[in-house]
């Protein structure tokens, strides 16, 4: 993510601002567990009103997801198909920072892989640094730079030159590369690059930049392939600021040329320590990715003098990474580092659980941040357990990047984050979180950010609310995402999740869409379909899609095999429209060893109702409405329920699963 997903300003602002199973009833676990002294009902309606209501409609993936499926590179289940394909490059990559020009000069060799069954007459690359050009389109203020300045481009060894044919052409972030020789089936070829480009600030919709004059963390800094799938061919979306990115699984060797003095931190495993780190520094960094407990590796002491004195007063760091999805750096000459390792899960399979090294690089102006080791050993750890796959990389290092961003952002094994200075510890550790999140989604299983951000940003906030339980048990941790979500719909102010994300109405609308309203809907799924069946649909996906793209039909077919039913209703309601859900308790009439009562639904998206009845003896009992009579085109039903003793309080949905629009409703009390 950008940025913090909804700060209390926006809150405040949306409060003023006014498929292939079928159809099946099935216990809803998660509520069937009664309280002791409570009794379990799954009760069918005794008797329904016939009022009408509009309907949720089957969903309808786009055409080519279903030719994609008729082809056999995608499944019904959700899985990848048989036939499914994915291309692949082989980056190396050299940058040279000049800190006091603000200046980044690179050179990449790229060996790309044709792996799709079509041949290839043109390749794409994204130059995302071209946002910062004037003729750039953009959603976003943006400083201006001149974007990148492209001095060589050459594929299979022949240089070409702009608007020949074979030549290459820029449009806007989009770099075209008109191919000397198609691109067959099975076939790789070469490009290589040069290009410079003045740094900006706060870059690419503050997700990149320099602060004061010690830190730059580089990103979107090269020429990237775009994707090529199955679904669409080559996707051609301009990066305008505000939505992310979409990018292929790759290797890469990097090497980053800085002056000494200065400490470089970046994707992958660093090759040359020794050559470096000045021999103490080395030493600490050993000891401490071996510590259960942070350990200081550089401070303000050894500002300056952390590095070898390098030849003509440079150094060259040399990174490697496997099957990442992009490549970040940072440099910084006055930056406290702190390292620690943490479990992360067996990554092997060998039943020994293995671990990943955790720096922390922040300034002495950033004091709260001495506690970001530890948070990141935390959340990392817990990553790994809830989603059953282990973390899979050597490290995760969080750069403190006050002055660039408020909130944070993520990349393969890094994450900048601001310095929390006035929002406090608990912030600092939610943003942590919520980026160390992100290496499950996009950085392991990776789809389109661009057009549905609600894939990743959704899925990770659920992730970080799921693991702030367990660091500061309590609080309902996903009530902030709930009313945040409940404060647009009761507004009127939020769009479709569905919607591609660069064309929401509203900057509210997209967070609403990207963040809050996806994460509470992953809750509701969960109630909907139990912890048990819920949990296995999730890990499933993250493993089955591991290193691949999938589409949101991908997730929708995946949690749909694994409940056995189909839930078309659920997506169309949700995802496909903006209805709400408002249940309510009508009445409740008591007869001798029974009580009726009467469920009303208001709202337009349909949802089981869990209802709990406490009598005056204390006992309770629990009712599931199935959701099958709201699907008939009701919209009251009642229910009996057993009661020897008298009914003395009646509420719905007592556990808050589901976003109910107004809960003013939802209880009855005698």
């Amino acid at each position: 993510m950008r940025s913090t997903r909804l700060t209390p300003l926006l809150l405040a602002a949306l409060l003023v601002a006014g498929c292939a199973a079928p159809l099946q009833t099935a216990r809803l676990e998660r509520h069937s567990a009664p309280q002791p002294g409570a009794s379990v009902v799954e009760a069918p309606p005794s008797q329904s009103v016939a009022a009408r209501r509009p309907l949720p409609d089957p969903v309808e993936p786009p055409h080519a997801f279903s030719q994609a499926l008729a082809q056999g590179t995608r499944a019904p289940n959700g899985k990848p198909g048989p036939r499914y394909w994915q291309q692949h490059a082989r980056y190396t990559l050299t940058a040279r920072l000049f800190p006091e020009a603000r200046r980044l000069e690179g050179a990449g060799r790229i060996v790309y892989s044709n792996h799709a069954p079509d041949t290839l007459h043109l390749l794409r690359l994204e130059i995302a640094q071209n946002l910062h050009a004037p003729e750039a389109v953009r959603n976003t203020a943006s400083e201006m730079t001149g974007g990148l300045d492209l001095r060589r481009v050459a594929v299979a060894g022949r240089t070409l030159a702009e608007g020949h044919a074979p030549g290459y052409r820029v449009r806007g972030t989009q770099l075209l590369l008109g191919l000397p020789e198609a691109l067959a089936p099975g076939a790789s070829v070469e490009i290589e690059l040069e290009w410079a480009f003045s740094i900006p600030q706060a870059g690419a919709g503050a997700r990149m930049g320099y602060s004061g004059g010690d830190l730059f963390f580089l990103a979107y800094w090269y020429p990237q392939m775009a994707v090529y799938d199955d679904v669409y061919g080559w996707f051609t979306d301009p990066f305008l600021g505000q939505a992310e990115f979409y990018a292929d699984f790759a290797d890469y060797d990097l090497s980053v040329e800085a002056p000494a003095g200065w400490i470089v931190a970046a994707t992958g495993t660093l090759d040359n320590p020794d050559e470096v780190l000045a021999p103490a520094v080395a030493q600490r960094m050993r000891r401490a990715h071996g510590s259960d407990t942070p350990l200081r590796v550089v401070g303000p002491d050894d500002f300056g003098s952390a590095t070898r004195a390098g030849h003509d007063g440079r150094l060259r760091w040399r990174f490697s990474a496997a099957n990442v999805r992009d490549v970040a750096f940072s440099a910084t000459k006055a930056s406290i580092w702190e390292a620690a390792r943490t479990p992360v899960g067996d990554r092997d399979g060998d039943g020994q659980t293995d671990y990943a090294a955790v720096n922390t690089f922040y300034r002495p102006s950033a004091p709260r941040w001495q506690d970001v080791t530890r948070y990141q050993q935390h959340a990392l750890a817990h990553h790994a357990r809830f989603t059953g796959f282990a973390y899979p990389w050597p490290h995760m290092t969080a750069v403190e990047g006050g002055g660039i961003i408020d909130g944070g952002m993520e990349y393969p094994m890094m994450t900048l984050m601001g310095d929390y200075n006035e929002r406090g510890d608990d912030a600092l550790y939610y943003v942590t979180a919520h980026e160390l999140g992100h290496m499950w989604i996009p950085m392991i299983a990776g789809p389109n950010e661009r057009r549905f951000s609600w894939m990743d940003e959704g899925a990770t906030s659920f992730l970080e609310n799921q693991t702030r339980g367990d660091f500061l048990p309590g609080p309902d941790h996903f009530d902030d995402d709930r009313q945040n979500y409940l404060a647009a719909a009761r507004a009127e102010i939020e769009g479709e999740i569905l919607r591609w994300s660069d064309f929401h109405y509203s900057e509210a609308a997209f967070g609403i869409a990207s963040y809050s309203k996806p994460a509470t809907l992953l809750v509701a799924l969960r109630g909907l379909l139990g912890e048990e069946t819920f949990l296995r649909a999730y890990r499933a996906f993250l493993r089955d899609w591991a290193y691949k793209h999938p589409y949101p039909y991908d997730f929708f077919n995946a949690f749909e095999a694994a409940a056995g039913r189909d839930l078309d209703w659920f997506w169309d309601s949700w995802y496909v429209r903006t209805w709400t859900l408002d249940q309510a308790v009508g009445r409740v009439t008591q007869r001798q060893g029974e009580a009726e009562i009467v469920v009303e639904d208001r709202g337009r998206a349909p949802m089981p109702v869990h209802l709990t009845a406490t009598l005056d003896d204390g006992q309770k009992v629990n009712v599931n409405l199935p959701v099958d009579v709201w699907l008939q085109g009701q919209t009251e039903a009642s229910v009996l329920v057993k009661a020897p003793a008298r009914v003395t309080r009646v509420e719905i949905d007592p556990a808050q699963d589901f976003p109910d629009i107004d809960r003013s409703n939802n209880v009855w009390t005698r």
